[in-house]
């Protein structure tokens, strides 16, 4: 007795096309979700904004400012303490560009691309 396994689907099998052609609808929604955020800016702000990071939405870094005055060139523990400040500028806009992320793509893939850049899948 030779009986289709995908008779139990319904409709007397599974529907390849339609699921091809779904599967290319998401992964079109997902590179315009991308393409978007690429073109989204936020903003990481420390040190009462004597130091801000830009970050588009997929976590690149595009901006940095500086606030003229609140840091002396010439010392060097200053020069310390602003590459601290810029690092935690930047982590600012990057969490917030993760947060932008996982709300855009979220719905997309399943929670999968979140905390991942676009391309992967997020995992750790």
């Amino acid at each position: 007795m030779t009986q289709n396994p995908f008779d139990a689907l319904g409709g007397g099998g599974l529907d390849l096309n339609a699921l091809l052609q779904q599967a290319q609808q998401m992964q079109e929604q997902l590179a315009s979700a991308q393409d978007r955020l690429a073109e989204t800016l936020v903003e990481g702000t420390v040190a009462g904004g004597a130091v801000k990071a830009k970050v588009n939405g997929v976590g690149e870094l595009v901006g940095l400012e500086i606030r003229q005055g609140e840091f002396d060139g010439n010392d060097p523990d200053e020069l310390e303490d602003l590459a601290a400040v810029i690092v935690a500028a930047y982590r600012d806009a990057k969490s917030q560009a993760d947060a932008l992320a996982g709300q855009a793509l979220g719905p997309l893939t399943g929670g999968l691309g979140q905390g991942g850049t676009p391309g992967q899948l997020g995992f750790q």
